[in-house]
């Protein structure tokens, strides 16, 4: 077989056709051929392709440049003439213009939802005139082997760096945690639960409190601010200033009422704020065996003039350190500031070190979002190049009657525009349309910004970017062909046309497919954390918080009430919910402890019933009983917890706690009250006949809840001295533990669904546009006998190769990115083979599906009517 000919660089000849004189062309191109031929006798390919090159470019001359002076001006009638050209080409093919406007409209709408959902999310807390320069303190605390990262501190610190730091900051403020109390008004009639905090001075400049009324608190510390939205569902329309209010057996006067906190802030839920000052006298802070052991303040700080985080941290990490007791400082606390821009998407943490947190869901969604609206993208670039090749012969046709190309590049690009802004409009719509859908989902309160002249900037300069990009092709290949070929009827788009189209789809589907095995290990992540072991049964489980000291008096009588009334199968008093811990303690010894081990052992106070209520499980040795007396001074162990003590048998070993006995009376299953996917904590159960925080029962399984629940209401109510009775199935408060993941497993799967929507429009445009090509071909290989199953073959086989190259690049990146994700989880699943697997199967059969349904419209055309012309 002879050898063909190497031929010059089609593309460098493109490139030189595409500035040079009409004129010119014919012998430039001859002239450059010899040259190339000459080159390969004399010497090497690559020197002839290089001097090739060479020679196109030093045609960038004046004299070879096309005139520009002989194209005529755009008049308004020439792009009125472009507009119905659009939409005859439109009404022409309606298919292929629907697919072409509902696929980007699609991915526009989503493209602008997930902007929305990012905007919202890191414009968190930047309405503070201060955001750059404010901070709260963490401190690193090394227990149990590990580096634990908390973000509450000691109430003297604030003092402590006043005085001894006071260069570095501007402002310092130690602050309460933010937590529900009952406020009394007009003389304890009405008593209301609102969230509030309380505060030092410089709080208010800190945070740009913003006075309705009144005055900020002055030396009185039983004056307390109001928000603006609390004040009037108080007070309505009279003066609040002056008016009285109890809390917690504490009487107040209402000084100043305050503009609310902007929702997308750390402050939205304060309803009200009292002072510090008078927090301390409530809480007897200075009555305190050791102050710098309890860790349940907040501090923050605002830098000074020349001042940075990093130099602060530095400065202030020992502070609470050098204040400790020998036996608190081998966990060797590190104070440091976190800024606030990193409050809300980075203030997670792991062995000390900043993790993603939920800047890792921001990353996520934007990626998909680019994902989806290049996918959309891809499809109409796609389609308007498969259409335009159609368009060979009207091209001829204009260009030889008289029609300059830059007539032609202008008419293709106003075309492509044209299309893209009707996308465009139609995306606002289903975004105005879809957004109170998005917002009930990821719990958001977004709006349409229509009168932000940056929204219509970015949707104006994304409407051209691309517009410009999706006619690019036939603006630029087509406009350059010769006349001749495209009239006589041979003009072909050449075997490398259909090249770019085919990388678009391996695109295209390959981020198909990895959103769909992402979606599914969102979902299998989810799953696995649900079905986690608790150790305790979450059934019938209900929870009433903030029971006050009259409930606790009348425990057994409430009881033994609820009980003979089959509303419950028992309750119990404690300390914390079951799905959460509030306190923790380092002095624990016991006989034998390697006096270098520093842990935190969690500690769980409640009432005899505990165990029986929540019903966990005794693997070694008994529940707490009141038949036996001496349990006032028992213990009971977590399995964790157990480890720690070295022996096989724990149970009547002694534990001090304070130096107080404790004898280990029972282990059991350890119990998962933190986050679902961290691991379980060493854990410690004791008894307490104080009054406690938390009413939990189990409902009777046999009674209808709602009876139940009236009947708990009407026994416990009398007894809570006129505070409003809350309650909660403990399953509510164990799901909301999952709201990111769930929020992201369903945000996943519709973003998904929309990418395997746009991509399966794609792949329909294209396998339509394809069968329409092969018509003639496809009759006669009718007539030759070819049955279905072949002329399947023959026009599915291309997407199939280009779909199972998709999902072989899909399946390592997504496993790798995947991974990287489950990293950030203690408690998580492991990947199986089968989402890879099946995702690539679930793409290939929705491809196949998609382009059989050309086939057979195809295939059952009459070969007498598409042959009937030849």
């Amino acid at each position: 077989m002879k050898k063909q000919r190497p031929i010059p660089p089609r593309f460098a000849t493109k490139v030189l056709l595409s500035f040079l004189r009409d004129d010119l062309q014919d012998e430039v191109v001859g002239d450059l051929k010899e040259n190339f031929d000459y080159d390969l006798e004399a010497g090497s390919r690559f020197r002839a392709k290089l001097n090739y090159w060479k020679q196109v470019f030093l045609y960038l001359r004046p004299f070879a440049i096309r005139k520009l002076k002989g194209t005529p001006n755009f008049s308004t009638a020439m792009y009125r003439s472009y507009f119905r050209a659009a939409m005859q080409n439109m009404v022409k093919n309606k298919l292929h213009a629907v697919i072409n406007i509902l696929g980007l409209a699609t991915g526009i709408a989503v493209a602008f939802i997930i902007s929305l959902w990012i905007y919202d999310e890191v414009s968190y807390n930047r309405n503070f005139s201060h955001y750059d320069r404010i901070g709260r303190t963490f401190q690193n605390v090394t227990a149990n082997g590990e580096v634990s990262t908390w973000p509450n501190v000691p109430w003297p610190l604030g003092n402590e760096v006043r005085q001894h730091y006071g260069a570095d900051f501007q402002y310092v403020s130690m602050v309460s945690q933010v937590h529900q109390h009952t406020l009394e008004i007009n003389a304890g009639t009405e008593k209301y639960s609102k969230t509030g905090l309380f505060c030092e001075p410089d709080f208010y400049t800190m945070f740009d409190v913003t006075l309705v009324k009144g005055t900020l608190p002055a030396k009185d510390p039983s004056t307390i601010m109001l928000s603006e939205s609390t004040a009037t569902g108080f007070f309505g329309d009279k003066d609040p200033i002056g008016q009285l209010i109890t809390m917690d057996g504490h009487s107040f006067q209402v000084g100043a009422v305050y503009q609310d906190f902007p929702q997308r802030s750390q402050w939205a839920e304060v309803l009200f704020i009292g002072q510090w000052s008078k927090y301390a006298v409530m809480s007897e802070l200075e009555k305190m065996d050791d102050p710098w052991r309890p860790n349940a303040f907040e501090m923050y700080v605002m830098l000074a003039d020349g001042a940075d985080f990093a130099s602060a941290s530095t400065r202030i990490k020992d502070a609470r350190l050098k204040n400790l007791s020998a036996a608190l400082a081998v966990k060797k606390p590190q104070l440091f500031l976190l800024p606030m821009r990193d409050w809300h998407l980075r203030s997670e943490f792991s062995d000390g070190k900043q993790a993603a947190g939920l800047v890792q869901y921001v990353w996520m969604f934007g990626i998909v979002g680019v994902f989806v609206l290049l996918m959309a993208c891809i499809n109409f670039m796609n389609l308007s190049t498969a259409r335009s090749e159609k368009r060979a012969k009207e091209v001829g046709i204009r260009k030889a009657i008289g029609s300059y190309r830059s007539q032609l590049i202008t008419q293709f690009f106003s075309e492509s525009i044209f299309t893209v802004f009707m996308s465009l409009i139609l995306a606002l719509g289903m975004t105005y349309l879809l957004l109170p859908l998005f917002n009930s989902l990821a719990e958001k309160n977004m709006s349409l910004p229509w009168r932000h002249p940056l929204m219509w900037v970015g949707i104006t300069g994304a409407g051209v970017v691309i517009g410009l990009l999706a006619g690019s092709y036939p603006a630029l290949y087509l406009s350059s062909i010769r006349p001749a070929g495209a009239l006589k009827g041979v003009f072909k788009a050449g075997t490398g046309a259909s090249l770019p189209r085919k990388i678009l789809v391996v695109v295209q589907f390959s981020v198909s497919a990895m959103m769909i095995i992402g979606t599914t290990a969102v979902f299998l992540q989810l799953r696995h954390g649900k079905n986690r072991p608790l150790g305790y049964s979450m059934d019938g489980l209900v929870m009433i918080p903030g029971i006050s000291k009259g409930v606790h008096d009348h425990y057994d009588v409430i009881r033994k009430s609820l009980i003979d009334a089959d509303a419950i199968v028992e309750l119990t008093e404690s300390i914390a919910p079951v799905t959460g811990s509030w306190g923790s303690s380092s002095r624990i010894d016991w006989s034998g402890k390697d006096p270098d081990l520093s842990i935190d052992f969690t500690i769980f106070e409640g009432s005899y019933e505990y165990g029986k209520t929540i019903q966990w499980e005794v693997i070694h040795g008994r529940d707490f009983s009141r038949d036996f007396p001496s349990d006032s001074a028992a213990v009971i162990l977590n399995e964790e917890a157990a480890k720690y003590l070295g022996k096989k048998d724990v149970i009547g070993e002694t534990l001090r706690s304070r130096n107080i006995p404790f004898t280990v009376v029972g282990v059991v299953r350890d119990v998962v009250f933190a986050g679902p996917y961290n691991p379980v904590w060493p854990s410690l159960y004791f008894l307490s006949k104080d009054p406690l925080n938390i009413l939990t029962l189990r409902l009777n399984p046999e009674k209808p809840v709602s009876e139940s629940l009236a009947a708990i209401e009407a026994t416990i109510k009398p007894h809570m001295n006129g505070d409003p009775f809350r309650y909660e199935f403990i399953d509510t408060d164990q799901a909301r533990k999952f709201g990111n993941e769930e929020r992201v497993s369903t945000l996943a799967s519709i973003f998904a669904g929309l990418a395997i929507f746009i991509s399966c429009l794609g792949i329909f445009g294209l396998s339509s546009f394809i069968a329409e090509q092969r018509t003639k071909e496809i009759g006669v290989r009718k007539v030759l006998g070819a049955n279905l199953s072949q002329l399947w073959i023959l026009l599915s086989k291309d997407f199939i190769v280009l779909i199972t190259i998709s999902c072989f690049l899909a399946v390592p990146i997504a496993y790798w990115m995947l991974q990287s994700w489950l990293e950030g989880y203690k408690y998580r699943v492991n990947l199986p083979w089968w989402i890879f697997v099946s995702a690539t199967a679930g793409t290939l059969i929705i491809t196949m599906l998609t382009v059989s349904w050309h086939v057979i419209k195809v295939a059952r055309i009459n070969p007498a009517n598409t042959l009937k012309i030849e």
